[in-house]
C-alpha cells in the first residue's frame, strides 16, 4: 500500500509567485505541487497537496490525516505564529510532522521568530525556498519507510 503524505499550506500561499517575490520567489504553488508529485513518485509515496486560507479547514485536514496519512509536511504560513488550534490538532497526529517555511523566518520581523507548530514538529526547514518542501518530503519518506 502506498504511503500518503499530506502537504498542507496555510494562508496566502495561493499567491506564491505573485506576493512578495523578493521574499518568497517566483515559483507558484502549482509549481511546488508538481515538484512534490514528481519527487513522491521517485520515493514511492503519494502526496495529497492542499492549501487553505481558513484555519478550521487546516485543522479538519489534520484530523483526517490521523486516519489516512503516514506523515504531514506543513507550511502553516501566518498561522505558525498564532494557531494553538493547529498545534493541538498536530499533537493528536501520531506520524512525523515537518514544518516548512520558504523564507528564513529568523531573519524577519520578531513576531515571526515564534512558532506554535514547532512545539510539535519533528523537524523544521526554513530559508531554503520552495526546495524546503522537497527536503521535507524526503525526510518524511525516510521516517515512514518501515510503516
Amino acid at each position: 500500500m502506498t504511503r500518503i503524505i499530506d502537504i498542507l499550506n496555510g494562508p496566502n500561499l495561493n499567491l506564491l509567485g505573485q506576493r512578495q517575490p523578493e521574499v518568497y520567489g517566483r515559483e507558484t504553488l502549482a509549481d511546488v505541487e508538481a515538484a512534490c508529485a514528481a519527487l513522491a513518485a521517485d520515493l514511492g509515496v503519494q502526496v495529497r497537496f492542499r492549501q487553505s486560507n481558513h484555519e478550521g479547514l487546516i485543522v479538519d485536514w489534520i484530523h483526517e490525516a490521523r486516519e489516512t496519512a503516514a506523515a504531514i509536511v506543513i507550511n502553516p504560513a501566518a498561522y505558525t505564529h498564532t494557531s494553538v488550534a493547529i498545534l493541538d490538532a498536530l499533537k493528536a497526529f501520531d506520524g512525523p510532522v515537518i514544518e516548512v517555511h520558504i523564507s528564513n523566518v529568523h531573519r524577519r520581523e520578531p513576531f515571526r521568530h515564534h512558532s506554535y507548530v514547532s512545539l510539535r514538529a519533528d523537524g523544521v526547514i526554513a530559508g531554503c525556498g520552495t526546495e524546503g518542501y522537497l527536503l521535507a518530503l524526503r525526510r518524511v519518506a525516510s521516517l515512514t519507510a518501515g510503516a
